[in-house]
């Protein structure tokens, strides 16, 4: 926020219904031109700093332009009350929406009673919205251990199915699955923080952090013709990744397109892949691009000139990484990628504990990750440098369409209007 003008209340904001957040959007985020809602195909053309809207077809989040920032969490389920963790999804969807818009939660960080905690962490206050997305999903084990508790049972999608163990995986039990996750994408860090942190304020008894990951500097792009980003090995990956205006691409790889609670969502596929990037420092250049099968300059692929022309899989090396991942050499499987770059400390060993934090997006991850990760695991001359040492799943629910809606409705209330006879 930017002027002195009190923060109207989170019962006042929400009386008015979607044109109060749309003018929010005007008021917190300067002048903000919108194509369709954020969650949708299109993307929102925002100046710096500017909102992204909440509600739409589709979460936001997935198919919008790649923020500059990521704070992603994993959750475990605390509480055996169905009421009580339906009620906490509605609060985390009011909490989102308001946060988005750079509003603060409830009735702010200050100025309520001195006795009473505030409703808002409050180191937000003064900061524009910086296009924050809040993008939620369901693991496999909330079905598992609270699918009869929660009237949830048969309600699982088969396309939600545990990842198997791929040949040289280290996973850290610590740093993988959940019950359910939020991902957090903002160009600001401390936005992206505020907004996890309020969620954990406000899920505290009934939900807790299970793990964590912060990230920056952005590796793929669903911007079409913008530059694609660098990994922490100095190249351009994923180039050919889904743009988020490729509205048949996004259909055919990407969206839920079955009837059920999951129409119009996704799944997404979080693995934190450590880089061994000391020793990929000390390998030549010839080296390091025989393993990506591109230019480390330009970013073109081998034999050609620029970086989006159509590469000629059969001039790169056959364990190349572009060669195995492409679709070509998958069968057509197709994933959209926001993976994020890491850097978290060092291992006690003198090392930087670095590397990418993998997010994708499809379809099924039956036809999309697995096959995909199946042929990088067992030939990719790129294993010789990475280790995958987190893992998870997650079914993402289609996104928040009006005032009434709320995060993981259609999976509850299909199940209360069954349980009552509708």
């Amino acid at each position: 926020m930017t002027d002195n003008s009190p923060a109207p209340s989170r019962r006042s904001l929400l009386a008015v219904g979607g044109a109060g957040l749309a003018l929010g959007a005007a008021a917190t985020g300067g002048a903000v031109a919108l194509t369709r809602s954020g969650g949708d195909d299109m993307q929102p053309a925002a100046e710096s700093g500017g909102a992204v809207p909440f509600r739409g077809a589709h979460q936001a989040g997935i198919a919008t332009a790649v923020q500059d920032r990521l704070h992603f969490a994993a959750f475990d389920v605390k509480t055996d009350d169905r009421a009580e963790f339906v009620q906490l999804l509605k609060d985390w969807t009011e909490a989102a929406a308001l946060m988005t818009e750079g509003r603060p939660v409830g009735e702010g960080a200050y100025g309520g009673l001195a006795e009473a905690p505030p409703d808002d962490t409050g180191e937000a206050l003064g900061l524009k919205p910086s296009r924050l997305t809040l993008t939620i999903g369901f693991g496999p084990s909330l079905f598992e251990t609270y699918g009869k508790t929660f009237g949830i049972t048969g309600r699982r999608p088969e396309a939600l199915v545990e990842l198997p163990k791929f040949p040289g995986d280290n996973l850290d039990k610590a740093r993988s699955g959940g019950d359910l996750c939020v991902q957090a994408c903002a160009d600001d860090p401390q936005v992206a923080v505020h907004a996890i942190r309020n969620l954990a304020r406000i899920g505290f008894g009934k939900v807790a952090i299970r793990w964590s990951q912060l990230g920056f500097g952005k590796t793929s792009s669903t911007t079409p013709d913008a530059q694609t980003p660098r990994n922490l090995m100095g190249f351009k990956d994923g180039t050919r990744n889904i743009a988020g205006t490729e509205t048949k691409r996004l259909d055919e790889h990407v969206w839920v397109t079955d009837e059920g609670w999951m129409r119009g969502g996704s799944y997404l596929v979080a693995r934190r892949i450590r880089m061994n990037i000391e020793t990929w420092d000390r390998t030549s250049l010839q080296e390091q691009e025989d393993v990506f099968g591109r230019d480390k300059g330009k970013g073109a692929p081998v034999g050609k000139a620029h970086e989006r022309d159509e590469p000629f899989l059969k001039a790169m090396k056959p364990d190349a990484h572009v060669r195995l991942a492409h679709p070509d050499s998958n069968h057509g499987a197709t994933i959209l990628r926001r993976g994020y770059s890491f850097t978290d400390g060092t291992d006690g060993l003198g090392r930087l504990d670095a590397g990418l934090f993998f997010l994708a997006y499809q379809k099924d991850v039956r036809t999309g990750f697995i096959p995909v990760q199946r042929r990088l695991s067992s030939g990719d001359a790129l294993n010789e440098y990475i280790q995958h040492v987190g893992s998870a799943v997650f079914a993402v629910p289609p996104g928040v369409r009006n005032g009434k809606d709320w995060w993981g409705r259609g999976l509850f209330e299909d199940t209360e209007h069954a349980e009552n006879g509708a």
